[in-house]
């Protein structure tokens, strides 16, 4: 009966013995036991052959002329191999107390001379359980590496299209500042990843009124920045005919909807045709450019702001419920009349639910702060120092959540400027 079996491990056995007589008595044994043998009768030649040859075990004496086994295990360790030997160093009794240098030269096991048949073959059971448990450990250790190779091979490209995404939503974006002539409008929008669930914009009613929109699609991510790129169709400027505040009028003109009915169309949208979980929260603002009236729907979206002239801070509507919820949810609509030198934000509370350190949101009364000592500074630059401000409160420069907000400076008509 042989002691190999196919998944012991173990096949092909090297014996370095310089006596000719103990080689052929262990190849014999191991010959007979179903093992491929091939012998060395020194160091040197051992080496030569595990250059040019696979071994699973060898078997070596520690005391030969020249090179010892202990030198030749030293020298093989050093051998740059694609997978473990297990090696067996052949000891007298004399060099018995020496099996700690041995160890730690590489061997693995000892066996006393003289060689004890079933000594050696319950060593050699022992060596193909560690083979066999060492070649499985490498096999997973190999799939986990290639698993893991390809799974940055995926994430690389999942990076790169997720940075063209990004780029794409942003593109969204057209213009970051615009002017109306009598007011000039400045947008901002950074999400916290790839992509993110926040947009702004604007768009032209007629040549007296303009939209301007700033909505927050619940949660982070791909599903988020497709749902806000499906939205950003229904208020584009480019596709009136598409745009969910507008309407046809029979002259071939636009008009504003009723801003409820924009709310409840974008409802029955999302709950009717979007199989998604998701909600999102707006502000949509009709604004006269002649005489400064604004009016807003508020979905769940922060308070819309107005900073008057003389500083004074309004924060207006009473909040309203988040699109996409409810079937029949109550949204609300404010209105208030800008003068010149006022300004109007909507901004998305990735600003007011921005933390510190210890975990406090900056809040509105953090925002309105900011609004106070920026009362001076204008336009796109007025959202360069928010995002600086935001940083400073968080003490990092990467949010947790997306940053939009939509500024609306009115300057009013040249015959009603102050």
């Amino acid at each position: 009966m042989h002691l190999r079996t196919a998944e012991d491990g173990i096949e092909r056995v090297l014996v370095v013995d310089d006596s000719r007589l103990q080689r052929k008595i262990l190849t014999a044994t191991l010959e007979k036991w179903g093992f491929e043998v091939l012998q060395a009768d020194s160091g040197e030649n051992a080496l030569v052959l595990c250059r040019d040859h696979s071994f699973d075990l060898i078997i070596s004496d520690w005391m030969m002329p020249g090179m010892t086994g202990l030198d030749f295990c030293r020298r093989f360790r050093e051998m740059q191999r694609d997978r473990y030997v297990y090696f067996i160093l052949l000891t007298s009794k004399s060099e018995k107390n020496e099996v700690a240098i041995g160890l730690q030269s590489g061997a693995d096991d000892f066996i006393t001379k003289p060689v004890s048949a079933e000594e050696l073959r319950a060593r050699i059971t022992a060596a193909a359980r560690i083979m066999k448990n060492e070649r499985e450990l490498s096999e997973k250790n190999r799939m986990i590496s290639a698993a893991y190779s390809e799974i940055k091979a995926l994430y690389a490209a999942v990076d790169r299209d997720l940075n063209e995404a990004r780029k794409l939503q942003h593109s969204l974006l057209r213009d970051r500042s615009v002017d109306f002539g009598t007011a000039q409008a400045s947008l901002v929008l950074r999400s916290c990843g790839h992509v993110g669930g926040d947009l702004v914009g604007h768009f032209r009613v007629d040549d007296d009124q303009v939209g301007l929109f700033s909505l927050d699609v619940s949660g982070h991510g791909i599903a988020s920045a497709l749902l806000t790129a499906r939205l950003a169709g229904y208020l584009s400027g480019n596709s009136p005919d598409q745009n969910m505040a507008l309407e046809a009028r029979g002259d071939g003109a636009y008009a504003a909807r009723d801003l409820m009915e924009v709310a409840h169309r974008l409802n029955r949208m999302m709950l009717d045709d979007v199989d998604t979980e998701h909600y999102f929260t707006i502000l949509l603002a009709y604004v006269h450019l002649k005489t400064g009236a604004v009016e807003i729907l508020q979905a769940g979206h922060p308070h819309p702001i107005v900073q008057r002239a003389n500083g004074k801070i309004e924060l207006l509507g009473n909040g309203g419920m988040p699109i996409g919820l409810l079937p029949d949810p109550q949204f609300d609509v404010c209105s208030t009349i800008l003068s010149p030198g006022d300004r109007l934000l909507l901004a998305s509370d990735g600003i007011t639910e921005c933390a510190d350190e210890s975990g406090a949101l900056l809040g509105e009364e953090g925002l309105i702060s900011i609004l106070r000592a920026s009362a001076h500074v204008k336009g796109e630059t007025f959202f360069q120092s928010l995002l600086w401000d935001l940083a400073s409160f968080a003490t990092k420069e990467d949010m947790d959540d997306d940053v939009s907000g939509v500024l609306l400076e009115f300057s009013g008509p040249m015959d009603q400027a102050v």
